[in-house]
């Protein structure tokens, strides 16, 4: 018989021609080898570290068992992950159990995983010292992020199992040490989903609002029982360290016994040893506040009366030292009243001193009357003086002017003079024939008004208007319309004898 048909005699393969082996088909090999390897390693316990760990958006995690010869692919379905009781890393040595099987898309054989465990507790302790040296690199274990805690907080947060010890030590530990109003977020301290109840339960107690419904804490405690390494996982694992970290609430991790150390305690604001003790740092001891209290108060007391009795004596010894304060208001009081009254004497006094000394200066001032009287007489006296000074220098002038006369009168510029004072005398001759006053002396009259301009037109008159009429020798008021117009004839007979009067000058021409 064959190798194909010990692999598989139920092939149904007919002889080449020519030759003793059978035809097959890909799929009918794979399919044979498929069965031979799952029949031959049906269920195996692998060892090995992981290499390129790979979630699929599916949920299926694909990734390669390796040592120092070889590489193994595995495979681990959705439903299998989600009951692994490590999360995979790159480099975490691990003992892996299920089946061998092969996949023919890619000629390959690889282990469907079923179970995973850390393979040994050292193995455990470097994957958790590598992630802890990660997430300090980070910085979230820097003793800066840490925050103190309340003094005496009001709500307390706790996160553990409802069922277990752990709750009922903290809650004993609290009503011996100081009652406080305790919330409880119930979770799963250890299996598969107990890292994501944690942080759930951090990130849950963060998002109350305050002044909500639901009381916000003021301090949270992560408390768990003591255990194995395995057993406390669930507090080492990053999301519950990535949560406690981002808690704006002060955290105080309660995880194990004393000698128990998981990453949670780095993250934290506090560790505790036990439970029981992070109740204690939780709140004070309320007996030992009261007995504080009334030790502080009869302190204060007793500081109080020392103060105010060594403020009395010093105010009594500096009363001792003054004056009766009744005589000091005595004599403040007399002084006041004398002050007062020789004020009123001053006033007084003053008062008469000024109206005598206006008295005085009104009887040295002369009237009005008597001033300007005086004034007029000393410009009359200065007007006489000044006339008579005139009088003198015109005088003085006329004289001089009469011997500069008879010096030129015998030379040439003296009949120049004379030529030129007759050429001047016939041009004010002309002049005075232009003058309108030579027009008045023929009969004519110029007639102005209030302010003395001229009236030329009877357009600028108006019925009682007031003007003056200037004649040849003198002049008349009159009123526009106040009386009779006078008799031509009488006017013209008036004329006659003017205008044969007014007979022409010898050498001066009619203007008509």
């Amino acid at each position: 018989m064959s190798d194909a048909q010990n692999l598989d005699p139920g092939l149904d393969a007919a002889p080449r021609p020519g030759s003793n082996l059978p035809e097959q088909s890909v799929s009918d090999l794979a399919r044979a080898l498929k069965r031979t390897v799952e029949d031959a390693y049906g269920y195996v316990r692998v060892r090995g570290e992981i290499s390129q760990p790979k979630r699929h958006t599916s949920g299926h995690l694909y990734l390669r068992l390796k040592d120092e010869s070889a590489v193994l692919e595995a495979v681990c379905w959705k439903g299998t992950v989600a009951r692994l009781s490590v999360r995979p890393e790159e480099g975490m040595e691990v003992v892996c159990t299920g089946r061998l099987t092969t996949y023919p898309g890619r000629s390959q054989y690889q282990l469907v995983i079923e179970t995973m465990e850390l393979a040994g507790e050292g193995a455990l302790l470097k994957m958790l010292e590598e992630r802890r040296r990660r997430l300090q690199a980070e910085g979230l274990f820097d003793p800066e992020r840490k925050r103190p805690l309340p003094f005496l907080p009001r709500v307390i947060g706790v996160v553990t199992s409802p069922t277990g010890a752990v709750i009922r030590d903290i809650l004993h530990r609290l009503a011996d040490r100081f009652p406080r109003h305790v919330l409880l977020w119930p979770v799963a301290v250890q299996g598969e989903r107990a890292a994501a109840d944690v942080a759930a339960a951090i990130r849950g107690f963060n998002a109350i609002p305050p002044g909500g419904p639901v009381p916000r804490p003021d301090v949270l405690i992560v408390a768990r029982g003591g255990g194995s390494l395995e057993d406390l996982m669930a507090f080492n694992e990053e999301v519950v360290v990535r949560a406690a970290a981002e808690s704006r609430i002060p955290l105080i991790s309660a995880v194990g016994h004393e000698t128990d150390t998981t990453l949670i305690d780095h993250a934290a604001d506090r560790r505790a040893p036990t439970p029981t003790a992070a109740a204690e740092m939780a709140v004070p001891v309320r007996a030992e506040l009261l007995a504080q209290v009334l030790d502080d108060g009869r302190r204060l007391h007793a500081c109080m009366n020392r103060a105010v009795a060594e403020r009395r004596s010093y105010v009594e010894g500096l009363g001792r030292g003054l004056p009766d304060p009744r005589a000091l208001l005595e004599s403040a009081v007399q002084r006041l009243d004398d002050r007062a009254e020789r004020l009123a004497l001053s006033m007084l006094n003053g008062l008469e001193r000024r109206r005598t000394g206006v008295q005085q200066l009104g009887a040295k001032l002369r009237h009005p009357r008597e001033t300007i009287g005086l004034a007029a007489t000393r410009l009359q006296a200065a007007g006489r003086a000044l006339g008579a000074g005139y009088d003198k220098a015109v005088a003085l002038e006329q004289g001089r002017f009469h011997r500069v006369a008879d010096r030129l009168s015998t030379r040439p510029i003296v009949i120049r003079a004379q030529m030129e004072a007759e050429r001047l005398k016939s041009l004010g001759q002309l002049l005075e024939s232009y003058s309108y006053k030579g027009v008045l002396e023929r009969g004519f009259a110029l007639v102005t008004d209030a302010a003395g301009q001229p009236v030329t037109r009877a357009a600028d008159t108006a019925a009682g208007q007031a003007v003056r009429i200037a004649f040849a020798d003198g002049s008349a008021d009159a009123v526009i319309g106040g009386g009779a117009a006078p008799d031509p004839e009488a006017a013209d007979t008036a004329r006659k004898p003017r205008k044969a009067q007014a007979a022409p000058k010898p050498g001066q021409g009619s203007l008509f």
